[in-house]
């Protein structure tokens, strides 16, 4: 749980840093959950997305709770992040 909530705090970090917007991957780590989850390829979703989204829904509904707290902990990493780089820019740094 740890290692998710630092690795995504530190990624979305960055990247909010760098192309200054806080809540960016807030956004966009539900599609990075969707590729932990699935066992395809991620190009299936655009050559049979009538295949591919009900099999990886129905992958996300059978995840056990362990793998909740843990993909949770991540999206609580990308939120802190975005709390962070918000209270930082109000006290006046600027980052980039």
């Amino acid at each position: 749980m740890l290692l998710f909530f630092v690795l995504f705090f530190g990624i979305s970090f960055l990247l909010n840093m760098i192309l200054r917007s806080s809540w960016l991957m807030a956004f966009v780590y539900p599609v990075i959950v969707l590729f932990i989850v699935d066992d395809f390829s991620w190009t299936e979703y655009f050559s049979a997305p009538g295949n591919a989204f009900p099999t990886v829904f129905e992958q996300l509904f059978n995840l056990k709770l362990v793998d909740i707290v843990i993909l949770a902990s991540g999206f609580v990493g990308t939120l802190v992040a975005g709390i962070v780089i918000k209270k930082l820019r109000k006290s006046g740094y600027q980052m980039f």
